[in-house]
């Protein structure tokens, strides 16, 4: 239900992307590749989803994308390239966009795109279940977190039935993505012709530069578990399923204030999750349609998380900007989860055939 939810989307962001950096008609001249850039996203997004499962969805459709921008780009080309470079006089004396002509030797080429090769084969493999449940299988560590497991209790409209909520923290090191992405890193380091000390010390400057960012992480992470725990995350909830015959509309904006809160769509769907599909047999919708409209409208609520915002000012070390990074991005978070709101809806009650399994 997600992958059909988003596939539009999936389409429809990449325009809206280039819209909001270079303006609508430059946005007009490059359609083409953003086009081939989206479908390319969304056909494999909606297949995987709903004829394969859950597992490696985004992971095969951005692949997809990639290369099929590549090749496109292979043989097209914009009639005006944008640069910052000024223009050049022709014979003629009219001014024209001077053309940079680039080409990289099929080694480098090669150099540079097998690191990300390794990534995503890495990721892929990470990605499977019986992968994972091998690894799990191999050693994990579940500890109790004591003076809080079990010592919260969960009670109706937000679940079923009353239970107590359990506080367990999983040390999957093994299964852990985090494992993958370390391994697939260590070996195109190797290839790249890094040392071991030369990637001890890369390491080192990494974990350097990104202190603050893993420090900020920390504590938003911290904040979506007290949210959880101290039923916050239910309180708000239950006031916006108040809206009745609305609800699909605003739960999917549950979704979208969980991940802003949480900075993880897979948090917000511990959160909330639950109480979307209660919410949603209370109303007589289908609640398959609003624990993944949690999902989708948390997608869009990912560009304007703290941790999002933290890392992208580190990553491109425009440090102390994080306030006009949030400030650029929040009309444009909350514009596409009104969308997908729209689009639920609509599911619910336009064209509910949508609902229905392939």
């Amino acid at each position: 239900m997600v992958g059909r939810q988003l596939t539009p989307f999936s389409i429809l962001v990449p325009f809206w992307l280039i819209w909001a950096f270079v303006g609508f008609r430059k946005m007009l001249e490059v359609w083409p590749p953003i086009l081939v850039a989206g479908v390319a996203f969304a056909v494999p997004q909606y297949a995987i989803s709903n004829f394969h499962g859950p597992w490696l969805v985004n992971v095969v459709a951005a692949i997809s994308s990639m290369a099929s921008l590549a090749l496109f780009l292979k043989v097209w080309r914009p009639a005006v390239p944008m640069t910052d470079m000024p223009a050049a006089l022709n014979a003629t004396g009219v001014s024209e966009p001077v053309r940079q002509l680039m080409s990289d030797s099929v080694a480098a080429v090669r150099r540079a795109w097998t690191p990300w090769i390794i990534l995503a084969v890495f990721v892929f493999i990470w990605g499977v279940p019986q992968v994972r449940a091998a690894l799990d299988g191999i050693w994990v560590e579940k500890m109790p977190v004591a003076g809080l497991h079990e010592l919260v209790q969960k009670v109706p409209p937000v679940v079923a039935a009353p239970h107590a909520e359990s506080a367990v923290y999983n040390l999957n090191l093994l299964s852990a993505t985090g494992t993958g992405i370390l391994i697939a890193a260590i070996i195109s380091g190797v290839y790249l012709g890094y040392s071991a000390s030369g990637l001890a010390h890369m390491y080192g400057r990494t974990l350097y530069l990104v202190r603050y960012s893993l420090m900020t992480i920390s504590c938003m992470m911290a904040i979506g578990f007290v949210t959880r725990y101290a039923g916050t995350d239910a309180t708000m909830g239950l006031a916006l399923a108040q809206t009745g015959w609305a609800y699909p509309f605003f739960g999917t904006l549950i979704g979208w204030l969980g991940v802003a809160l949480t900075g993880s769509d897979t948090s917000s769907n511990v959160l909330f999750g639950g109480l979307q599909r209660v919410t949603a047999e209370q109303l007589g919708l289908n609640p398959v349609l609003m624990a993944a409209a949690n999902s989708s409208g948390g997608v869009m609520g990912k560009m304007i998380d703290a941790q999002s915002i933290v890392v992208a000012s580190t990553a491109t070390k425009w440090y102390g900007h994080e306030g006009a990074i949030l400030r650029f991005v929040f009309f444009h978070s909350v514009a596409l989860a009104v969308l997908v709101g729209c689009f639920v809806f609509g599911q619910a009650y336009v064209w509910p055939l949508t609902l229905l399994a392939p």
